[in-house]
């Protein structure tokens, strides 16, 4: 069941794009390795494709919203299972599989439609 309208989903993605870059900083692990640069990099990423999807709080409409909420499960899942992959799970890892779990709920529980509908090409 799909309930999170997508000008809320916006919100979320911008606030959790910066809340990632700012995390390594905010919580202590901004120590040059990949509990650093995995959240950034996959902060940054968010607030590019948010910036580029067509829902209401991108800037130009290129990505459909359904490709945009299969980037955050697949950012989502890559994002929770980092402490592991990437071997600082015995240094850092609440954050990372909180954050990413937050992000793969977001994608499943938001409408792939904005009220405003999809963008019209021409």
């Amino acid at each position: 069941m799909r309930f999170i309208p997508t000008r809320i989903h916006g919100v979320l993605d911008y606030g959790t794009g910066v809340l990632l870059i700012a995390l390594p900083w905010l919580s202590g692990f901004a120590d040059g390795t990949a509990a650093q640069w995995v959240p950034v990099l996959l902060g940054a990423g968010a607030i590019a494709y948010s910036l580029l999807t067509d829902y209401e709080l991108g800037v130009a409409p290129v990505i459909p919203m359904p490709v945009h909420l299969a980037l955050d499960g697949g950012s989502g899942i890559l994002l929770a299972a980092s402490p592991w992959l990437f071997g600082f799970a015995d240094r850092v890892w609440a954050p990372h599989l909180i954050l990413g779990l937050f992000e793969i709920g977001a994608s499943l529980l938001t409408v792939t439609v904005s009220r405003r509908g999809p963008a019209v090409r021409t």
